[in-house]
């Protein structure tokens, strides 16, 4: 057995093919004819776009996203200018010059402490080799063909690989690098393959032909198993199926609890793509739209007309449901090369998120041009995040008040009923919920900096990572506090952090009185049958007990006893 990190839930059964992919040693030549190499160059690059564009045809939308992302790489004027400036000024062969300036893209990106964007340079690899292919004249692997159902078994599936992958013949796929966050990672759960990936040597420990049986939600990976083995897991394959199909009867239902208790599940998205599958998922309204996704991947900010359509997109998908867009999050783990931020010591307690905003008033004024202007083609809400301040909610509400008289003197329309409000992740908002709440609409929990902030863990330090519990009793009890000092004010309370997808704490949030859990796409269906099998009375109770224990050993072992 191995174990591996569960990238796409589900389970395969089946015969592996193992995909090895001829190593390219690339000879550093002086040459003669510069023009001759820039020439070969431009040949290999437009082949390399008909092939991406060829591969466009046979995919979805999700993955033509990717593909579209790997065309504006191809256009990219320092990747061109990089390859021909080397040639040029070093006499040096266009392989050589591009597989320089690939390695220096790369190192670039691999070098971010975000790991989304870490993850990008998978894609910027995987542009360059084909590209190189092409410069050699060698044919990459065609995995459209498959001539019969399959699990693949790769070192790792470059983007465009997985774009190809045929959904028939396609069981499932194991590597042994990647993460979550990878391209291949989450186009799997686009397509609903299972997944399992870095499992480090998966490559070394088995042959084509081998018998494969693995879990794409736990990471697990049986190879040659019993027979015994593998009728358990194909009938568990049938049962999650079976639910699977159970679940979509719960599409348009409300998510109540049983004694009639009426709460609103919502979807975390990073584009307009994210809110049409959650929107297909069963979403009640957009809990959480992460508009950093707009700034990256990209040389330069975001124009405000580029913001005001992606905004417009995901509110006229949702229709009359509630949006929720966060205003800029960066800084900390989410940096932009081209803003040239400062290198700090402590950058999750630095020049991040609103503070920027408020510092670089200009990137946050188009922001809320773009958000004012789309406000009506929808239910729009506007969310500030990391707030530990009254001062903060005051100074960006003035210069969004700025913004509405610069748009009204332009003529131009915004909706009326905006709500505002204010995410409440650092420690300081959630002890001054109760001020807060009189200057804000709405407050909306993210759990995954307030359990790090709390708890003073950096969730990335593997030393210390055990520490970072959100069974933490300090943790819950100021969550309790924010959802009281919310209601107290008349204020509705969300959730947009990992916790409220979180099984385990869904029936405790319930009972603290949560109006509103936010989560992944794939997480409603589940979450609004657990809701609907409970009682809120009871969980009041049972919110009531957690809250007098003293640590989260106790109070995990109460809720999943």
């Amino acid at each position: 057995m191995y174990k591996g990190i569960g990238a796409s839930p589900g389970i395969a059964v089946g015969k592996a093919l193992l995909l090895k992919k001829e190593d390219v040693v690339i000879e550093r030549k002086s040459i003669s004819d510069e023009l001759k190499e820039q020439e070969k160059f431009h040949q290999a690059l437009g082949k390399t776009k008909e092939q991406i564009e060829e591969i466009k045809k046979m995919t979805g939308e999700a993955q033509r996203e990717i593909l579209d992302a790997h065309l504006m790489i191809l256009e990219d004027p320092e990747l061109i200018g990089g390859v021909e400036g080397a040639i040029s000024s070093e006499k040096i062969n266009a392989e050589a010059a591009l597989q320089s300036v690939i390695d220096t893209f790369v190192a670039i990106f691999e070098s971010m402490d975000n790991e989304y964007m870490r993850e990008r340079a998978a894609d910027i690899k995987d542009v360059g080799q084909r590209i190189l292919m092409n410069l050699l004249g060698k044919e990459l692997p065609n995995l459209a063909k498959l001539k019969e159902p399959v699990v693949l078994v790769a070192h790792d599936l470059t983007p465009s690989d997985t774009a190809q992958l045929d959904r028939e013949n396609v069981l499932g796929f194991a590597t042994d690098i990647g993460g979550r966050t990878s391209h291949s990672a989450i186009m799997a759960r686009t397509m609903e393959i299972p997944a399992v990936v870095g499992l480090k040597s998966i490559t070394q420990q088995i042959k084509s032909g081998d018998i494969l049986v693995f879990d794409g939600e736990e990471g697990l990976v049986l190879v040659n198993p019993e027979e015994s083995v593998i009728d358990q897991y194909t009938k568990k394959r049938a049962y999650l199926l079976e639910e699977k199909q159970e679940l979509l009867k719960l599409l348009h239902s409300d998510t109540v609890s049983k004694d009639g208790k009426r709460v609103e599940l919502g979807g975390n998205i990073g584009n307009p793509k994210d809110a049409q599958k959650a929107h297909e998922s069963g979403a009640e309204g957009i809990g959480l739209y992460r508009t950093e996704f707009l700034y990256m991947d990209r040389t330069a900010l975001p124009s405000e007309e580029e913001q005001f359509e992606a905004y417009k997109a995901v509110l006229e998908i949702m229709g009359k449901r509630p949006v929720v867009i966060r205003t800029l999050d960066i800084g900390g783990d989410k940096e932009l090369p081209y803003m040239n931020l400062p290198k700090e010591m402590n950058p999750f307690l630095g020049y991040r998120a609103i503070r920027i905003c408020l510092d670089q008033k200009e990137i946050f004024k188009t922001q809320l041009r773009a958000l004012l202007r789309a406000s009506v083609y929808g239910n729009l809400k506007i969310m500030y995040p990391m707030i530990s301040s009254l001062e903060e909610v005051r100074a960006a509400n003035g210069i969004m008040e700025e913004v509405k008289q610069e748009l009204k003197q332009e003529g131009k329309e915004w909706a009326s009923d905006i709500e505002v409000g204010i995410m409440i992740e650092i420690p300081a908002a959630a002890v001054i919920s109760d001020i807060l709440a009189k200057e804000v609409d709405f407050f909306s929990i993210g759990t995954n900096d307030l359990i790090q902030y709390t708890t003073a863990v950096d969730r990335m330090n593997e030393k210390i990572a055990h520490l970072y519990n959100p069974f933490n009793p300090a943790v819950l009890r100021l969550i309790k506090l924010v959802i009281d000092n919310g209601h107290k004010a008349g204020k509705w309370v969300g959730m947009c952090g990992e916790v409220a997808g979180d099984k385990r704490l869904i029936p405790l949030l319930l009972g603290m009185g949560l109006d509103e859990f936010s989560m992944s796409a794939g997480a409603i269906l589940h979450a609004r049958k657990q809701i609907q099998s409970l009682s809120y009375e009871e969980m009041k109770t049972l919110a009531d007990q957690v809250l007098q224990l003293g640590t989260a050993e106790e109070i995990e072992k109460l809720l999943c006893r």
